[in-house]
């Protein structure tokens, strides 16, 4: 996935209201858009290195977008609504082991009236629902986490999906790291020990959790390199 545009570079001031962010760039202070209203923990230090994508709609208030955060010297991806973006670039060019070669990729496709799901895929006679979870959460130096914050949505999405393989789905969560330079993935269960708690339950049931990281740059971000999963 490559940006539109160029992605200008600043300096974090703050984040506020979960929708701004302010920005030093040179000598100005703007105010972007913040696409990612969660906690974001561990990565809104004041000074840190951030990118900004500019846009010339005139329908928008705010002129920039933040793309990226520069936290303990790696690049972290924010945006949690380029997840998809990046993962579908992924399943169409065949970079998730598991899910190569696909017939059909059908995005945001409804399993029940309450919830739908980032994908579902088809091969031969199998059909497949893949849910994305964003990751932007590391507390050491190669071992990314997720969530970041409780999620009762999150833990809707695992029942969901042990829901699935019910009805003959096969079933994948995908957590889609945004993070350089990791090695590991595994769930933050001190942060949400009831999301660790369901997603060892799905993990029985027959959910097929991968962990993948991203290449990140001011030009792009796509799905590099698949992450070992620890249970601990």
């Amino acid at each position: 996935m490559e940006f539109t545009k160029s992605l200008i570079k600043g300096k974090l001031i703050k984040r506020y209201k979960r929708f701004f962010t302010d920005v030093k760039l040179d000598k100005e202070i703007v105010t972007a858009h913040c696409p990612n209203t969660g906690s974001m923990k561990g990565l809104l230090d004041e000074g840190n290195e951030v990118y900004l994508l500019p846009n010339n709609d005139p329908k928008r208030k705010l002129k920039y977008g933040l793309e990226i955060i520069k936290s303990r010297k790696n690049l972290v991806g924010v945006n949690t609504h380029m997840a998809n973006k990046i993962v579908e670039h992924g399943l169409k060019n065949n970079l998730v082991n598991e899910l190569k070669n696909n017939d059909i990729i059908k995005p945001e496709v409804f399993f029940n009236k309450e919830t739908r799901f980032d994908f579902l895929l088809e091969k031969k006679d199998q059909k497949m629902f893949v849910e994305v979870k964003n990751v932007t959460l590391f507390r050491n130096k190669y071992t990314a986490e997720f969530p970041d914050a409780p999620t009762a949505r999150g833990i809707k999405h695992l029942l969901t999906l042990i829901d699935a393989i019910k009805k003959s789905y096969k079933t994948y969560l995908i957590f889609l790291v945004q993070i350089q330079n990791m090695k590991y993935f595994k769930i933050a269960k001190d942060i949400d020990k009831e999301y660790y708690k369901n997603y060892l339950t799905a993990k029985k049931a027959g959910v097929n959790f991968l962990a993948y990281r991203c290449n990140i740059s001011s030009k792009k971000i796509f799905i590099d390199k698949k992450l070992k999963i620890i249970d601990d």
